[in-house]
């Protein structure tokens, strides 16, 4: 089984209140699962690996035999692929987690799509925000 992932991280303000927005699909893009969150005050590329962190966590339970993972993050697919070193102490930890439960999957392949491929994730991200400013808004 196949599993295509898409992610997306978006922080407001950078840093500023951040949410992500996962999607996971089959190998026909059927949504078997969406998941999104407000993660607090985050940069963009922390609130990007923490998207794929959770993309890499859902699909543990299906048990894929290979992962598409599909990212509007340039910098954090060239990371995951090799091609960037990770510079950033904050970034190096997130890096190393996935890098880990990496691992645990027979074949995983990054591929860097633009953001308008991408725009249910970003869609999820957008909304954990939102709601979560829309409650803080109305206390």
């Amino acid at each position: 089984m196949k599993i295509n992932i898409y992610t997306d991280g978006a922080s407001r303000g950078n840093p500023g209140p951040g949410g992500i927005g996962v999607l996971l699909c089959d190998e026909n893009n059927n949504v078997l699962e969406e998941s999104k969150e407000f993660i607090g005050e985050a940069t963009n590329n922390i609130a990007e690996y923490k998207a794929l962190l959770r993309g890499l966590e859902l699909a543990k339970k299906y048990i894929p035999c290979s992962l598409e993972m599909h990212l509007d993050s340039e910098l954090v697919c060239k990371q995951m692929l090799g091609l960037y070193r990770v510079r950033d102490e904050n970034l190096s930890r997130y890096f190393e987690n996935a890098q880990g439960i990496l691992k645990e999957f027979e074949k995983v392949d990054f591929k860097y799509i633009p953001r308008e491929q991408n725009k249910s994730a970003d869609r999820l991200a957008n909304q954990a925000i939102n709601l979560a400013t829309a409650k803080k808004n109305n206390f």
